[in-house]
């Protein structure tokens, strides 16, 4: 039974699961908006929002625990720098998911995460 047993595995072992959210956490910093699967895209959605509020705390200890899940430094320091200070006011709610509708080849049911304006 999976009572009270949080998240999804996606098909995959635990390593290669967060490098997949590691990866798309990156890409949607980077680029603001992604396309990926509904489920991948509402797992990340949690993990890409504190990361924003890591942001948003700005300090010393808070940097290196982005340094440590995103992969790229370029990308860290625009969540402190652009993304951080863009929802200073905003008390949560910073990413969107639109969903798209089935994809062509096997039927996956697509969505787009990006960033709140």
């Amino acid at each position: 039974m999976r009572h009270k047993l949080s998240g999804r595995k996606l098909s995959r072992p635990t390593s290669q699961r967060w490098a997949l959210y590691r990866n798309l956490v990156t890409d949607l910093f980077r680029y603001e908006k992604i396309v990926t699967t509904e489920a991948k895209a509402k797992e990340v959605r949690s993990l890409a929002e504190k990361m924003i509020t890591l942001g948003k705390e700005g300090s010393l200890a808070s940097r290196r625990r982005a340094l440590a899940f995103v992969y790229n430094k370029k990308v860290v320091d625009k969540l402190f720098d652009e993304l951080a200070t863009r929802y200073a006011e905003r008390a949560g709610g910073y990413t969107r998911i639109v969903k798209l509708g089935p994809r062509l080849g096997d039927g996956a049911h697509m969505a787009q995460l990006e960033m709140v304006r």
